[in-house]
């Protein structure tokens, strides 16, 4: 376990620090299993943890990541099964009662799509086939700020960020599983944002569908 020695280190001191001040805890979600009252869709970017963000405990927040904190729409004979089946357990299994869909700042996938990299929807490239969930996203932003009004990269880049959220709660409501607890007031959908650099976690007006720092 050489190679790893990081996370050996990090074990023990999880086991002499967290889980010993937390074992009761531990024993009875083992025992009684879980029941988080929220999930989240989050980026699998190593630099954006929720339950580091959210300072919560274990059992607390089930959490979905993958690459851009994308949802697919509803599609059963489609390819992206991964994140709907965790929804689908989520919302059927643990009935949780809110969903989260969390971007981030400077998201290697956005940056990536926004730089021609892995847009084709090759046979031969799951990112590729993946990252083309961007396009609403990406025309979006177009239509919303125009080529010429976003004057750098890195503002168009944070304008599709924000895009890709808005644009995954939209494919939420494409489930029906998620419509019914909806309708029957059993589910709220929520959009956040976290700056990497700042720690600055923005949430979204589904109002008027722009972004504002937490109160």
């Amino acid at each position: 376990m050489e190679d790893v020695a990081e996370l050996v280190e990090g074990y023990h001191r999880f086991l002499d620090t967290r889980y010993a001040e937390q074992s009761d805890l531990y024993r009875t979600l083992a025992e009684e299993g879980q029941a988080p009252k929220t999930a989240i869709i989050a980026c699998c970017d190593s630099r954006v943890d929720p339950a580091t963000i959210f300072a919560a405990g274990p059992g607390q927040l089930f959490i979905v990541r993958n690459v851009a904190n994308l949802v697919p729409p509803f599609e059963p004979l489609g390819n992206h099964h991964g994140t709907s089946a965790a929804l689908e357990f989520a919302v059927e299994g643990l009935e949780v009662e809110n969903i989260v869909v969390m971007g981030h700042a400077r998201c290697g996938g956005v940056r990536a799509f926004l730089d021609d990299l892995y847009v084709q929807e090759s046979t031969n490239s799951f990112i590729g086939r993946w990252m083309s969930l961007l396009k609403a996203a990406h025309a979006e932003t177009v239509r919303t700020h125009g080529r010429d009004d976003v004057t750098s990269i890195e503002e168009q880049q944070q304008a599709m960020e924000h895009a890709a959220v808005r644009s995954s709660l939209e494919n939420l409501e494409t489930f029906p599983f998620i419509r019914d607890r909806l309708a029957a007031g059993k589910l709220k959908l929520r959009g956040a944002y976290f700056d990497i650099a700042d720690g600055r976690l923005l949430t979204l007006d589904q109002t008027t569908g722009a972004f504002r720092p937490l109160a």
